[in-house]
């Protein structure tokens, strides 16, 4: 069993976008510009848009976050992302999800420019992809690929299925793996809250990409001998022996699916990091189409 090391594979990919800023640099280019919008208090959005920083400080980026008041109205908001699609200093920018409950999501991704928008979840972008076309790759999608690419893991033939039909991983999921191309031509079956007898599709699976954000929900009875999983799931589950109070579980029962996979992602450790450096890569793809 070998482990797809998310921690390992997302640094290698910060150190080679780094080496390509440092030759922006030393032609006295301008460098990507990520900014972050942030609306409201919500901890675990402002610990993940706080490692978004980090992340762009590390690869010689510039970033900005944009904070705003719970009380922000939708008008608020849809004039602080026009104020952004409009400055040709920054490359592109993201939308912290999830928004309060007097904004309208769609109707504020619907806003961002599609030339800007690096978390790919834009209609306009969702097409391209869609359509093979090249465009900006949601994150968690992109990484997952890039995952799979670099492990060598084959998926032309396999029988893919995807649990979770969210349009953030999910359905793009199920698009990106029966695509033409490598990592694709596999065959998909996309399952979700009202597929039934799932065990049975599962156990038919050669990869198994669960997206569901249900704790430890693929057994080990689910799945068949030398599968490939990917695990996206992360759930706060409350330990009392933890120093936290919680530990961080995935969808999968890893201790024991582990000891039947061929290959495995950790949580935390697999596809989480990926996030964050696909992000920056999707952020270099817009300065270099901005030029």
């Amino acid at each position: 069993m070998t482990i797809l090391d998310g921690k390992k594979v997302s640094n290698d990919i910060k150190n080679e976008i780094k080496a390509q800023v440092d030759k922006m640099k030393a032609k006295g280019e301008k460098v990507p510009h990520l900014a972050a919008v942030i609306v409201g208090n919500d901890g675990a959005s402002l610990t993940y848009v706080g490692s978004k920083v980090r992340a762009c400080e590390r690869v010689g980026f510039e970033s900005t976050m944009v904070r705003m008041s719970n009380t922000t109205s939708e008008i608020e908001l849809l004039d602080k992302i026009e104020e952004l699609n409009q400055n040709d200093d920054i490359d592109g920018f993201i939308i912290q999800l999830p928004l309060p409950p007097q904004i309208n999501t769609q109707k504020v991704l619907m806003a961002v420019d599609p030339s800007k928008d690096v978390d790919g979840f834009h209609p306009e972008n969702f097409g391209k992809m869609a359509l093979d076309m090249s465009t900006f790759i949601p994150a968690t999608p992109f990484g997952i690929l890039e995952l799979l690419d670099r492990y060598g893991v084959e998926t032309k033939g396999k029988h893919t299925v995807v649990i979770g039909r969210s349009h953030i991983v999910g359905r793009p999921m199920s698009i990106l793996m029966g695509r033409k191309g490598f990592p694709g031509n596999s065959t998909v079956t996309l399952t979700h809250s009202h597929t039934k007898n799932i065990t049975q599709i599962t156990s038919q699976a050669d990869i198994i990409i669960s997206a569901l954000g249900v704790p430890n929900f693929l057994k080990a009875e689910m799945v068949k001998d030398d599968v490939v999983i990917v695990d996206v799931g992360i759930t706060r589950v409350p330990d009392e022996n933890s120093p936290k109070g919680y530990i961080i579980t995935g969808d999968v029962d890893f201790e024991n699916v582990s000891k039947k996979a061929s290959y495995i992602t950790p949580v935390p450790g697999g596809v989480g990091p990926m996030t964050i450096a696909m992000l920056l890569k999707n952020t270099l793809l817009a300065r270099e189409q901005r030029m």
